[in-house]
């Protein structure tokens, strides 16, 4: 077996390798990664993470969630997208979260974007997902998952075209699979 298939944790279970070894990634792993996910918030969210962790390991983004979503009013929207001037430099200057000023600005430009919207941001994000597909073509190993599918392009093309900054085709192949519109959890995992 090769060290990007499957691996036997300490419970026996066979995850996807970059869900074994650390627990933070092991429950993230284990209890959200490949749920489909629905909610104006929730989607908005995982928006602004997936943007915030772009450069960064999202082991860093994981730790720092809680503070985020404390950061960033619950990533209630409409809160976010009233955010002016001393919001920004009171997230510049807060170290519990990633400080940087491009990405800042960004998740305030998604905000106000989300409002803008003239459908519900589930309804727009999960017409890109692709159908689900069969269990006999499910990812073996890491290096047959893509980091970008026309599904993605097709996505961020989009969602640049409605003002969201900041999501280009592999932030959103990531959040699609982070929220559950694709499964790319490997075959032998105990997920699938």
């Amino acid at each position: 077996m090769s060290e990007s298939a499957a691996v036997i944790g300490e419970d026996g279970r066979a995850r996807c390798p970059w869900g074994a070894g650390q627990p933070d990634y092991i429950a993230y792993h284990d209890q959200e990664w490949g749920f489909p996910l629905r909610g104006e918030p929730e989607l908005y969210e995982r928006i602004t993470l997936e943007s915030f962790q772009s450069g960064l390991s999202w082991l860093t983004i994981l730790r720092k969630r809680p503070a985020f979503r404390e950061a960033f009013a619950g990533f209630d929207p409409a809160a976010v997208a009233r955010f002016g001037e001393d919001d920004r430099q009171r997230l510049l200057g807060d170290a519990s979260i990633v400080r940087n000023r491009a990405k800042i600005d960004a998740a305030i430009t998604n905000a106000r974007a989300v409002l803008e919207l003239d459908q519900p941001l589930d309804d727009l994000l999960w017409s890109f997902a692709p159908p689900p597909r069969p269990d006999s073509e499910r990812p073996v190993k890491l290096g047959d998952v893509p980091a970008i599918t026309d599904e993605s392009k097709a996505m961020a093309k989009e969602l640049k075209r409605r003002g969201f900054v900041f999501v280009g085709p592999t932030t959103c192949y990531a959040l699609m699979q982070a929220t559950g519109m694709v499964d790319d959890h490997l075959k032998d995992c105990w997920r699938v």
